[in-house]
């Protein structure tokens, strides 16, 4: 097996592909030109296939270039987020969590603002994943988000979830909107890589046949799921808890208020080296505020769940 490509190599060819020029690509590195177009092209002798396609003023990615740049950006961002984990460390008053990028950008990120009004003193470095990743060993709390038959071992449960069906509010008005549950099989159902179990529980709760509708959407971010249905492109399942804000904002709306328990629920991990007061204090903010985000399930909601975790 190759020893991997220097690291200067893989940063090189990054930066070169974010400007598509060798020369602001060596600015913004502190290289020369040629040392960048050297390294690029020593990475594509390594690898044996063209990244990019040069011009004599521009550049332009190749095929391969396109498919290996994502991957790269995500190692490079991991290697980026462990040295400031480290350096964090050393100040010992920053906190690191690491938590889905869904309930960070909502949330999560309410939370720690306000946690952070109170608490000006203490730094908190937020690392937001899309799938779950290896960051036990660099992060205070690993917040992830996990289905009930493979839960974190020693995790706290934040609290206990429930699925709402939304849409955005075109949908629950005028002559074409939803009457009854079965007018949402002419509709586009959007779905979140990973969570299409989300709408089989709800079609059942709802007495419909999942099979019957054919118009799908699909993403690998409940973000970008979300942001679809609030643009009118068809209907959503997902949890509550990412659902509130939009909700709270008049972007999406429940066109039949069925609550479902959801068998995905988020989770609290501490880090077993992480004892000190300052995330103490943290770990307790989290925990009083998960508390008070998601209220107990009423009455017609667990008439109204059919599935019991």
């Amino acid at each position: 097996m190759k020893p991997p490509p220097p690291l200067n190599y893989i940063r090189s060819f990054e930066c070169s592909a974010r400007h598509l020029s060798f020369t602001e690509a060596a600015n913004e590195l502190g290289y020369t030109q040629a040392a960048i177009s050297n390294h690029v092209r020593a990475l594509e002798q390594y690898l044996g296939r063209q990244l990019f396609i040069r011009y004599p003023r521009s550049l332009e990615l190749t095929e391969m270039g396109e498919a290996f740049l994502p991957t790269l950006r995500q190692g490079l961002n991991q290697i980026d987020f462990a040295t400031e984990s480290v350096l964090a460390a050393v100040r010992n008053r920053t906190v690191v969590i690491s938590c889905p990028t869904s309930l960070a950008e909502n949330w999560l990120s309410r939370c720690i603002a306000n946690f952070s009004k109170q608490n000006p003193e203490v730094e908190i470095l937020l690392h937001g994943t899309i799938w779950e990743e290896r960051t036990e060993q660099i992060a205070d709390f690993v917040i992830s988000i996990r289905r009930y038959d493979n839960k974190p071992e020693g995790a706290l449960q934040l609290w206990e979830d429930r699925l709402a069906l939304l849409c955005a509010p075109q949908f629950v008005s005028g002559p074409d909107a939803f009457k009854a549950p079965q007018d949402i099989l002419k509709a586009n159902w959007i779905a979140v890589h990973g969570r299409q179990e989300l709408w089989q529980d709800m079609a059942t709760a709802l007495g419909i046949d999942a099979a019957v509708n054919d118009k799908r959407l699909s993403t690998n971010s409940t973000n970008i799921a979300l942001e679809l249905a609030a643009n009118g492109a068809g209907c959503l399942v997902t949890t509550l808890s990412l659902a509130r804000i939009y909700m709270e904002r008049g972007l999406l709306v429940e066109p039949f208020p069925n609550h479902v328990a959801s068998p995905w629920n988020y989770y609290l991990s501490e880090s077993q080296v992480s004892k000190g007061a300052v995330v103490k204090k943290v770990r307790e903010w989290i925990l009083a505020e998960a508390e008070r985000f998601m209220p107990p399930s009423s009455q017609a909601d667990r008439a109204n769940s059919t599935v019991d975790f």
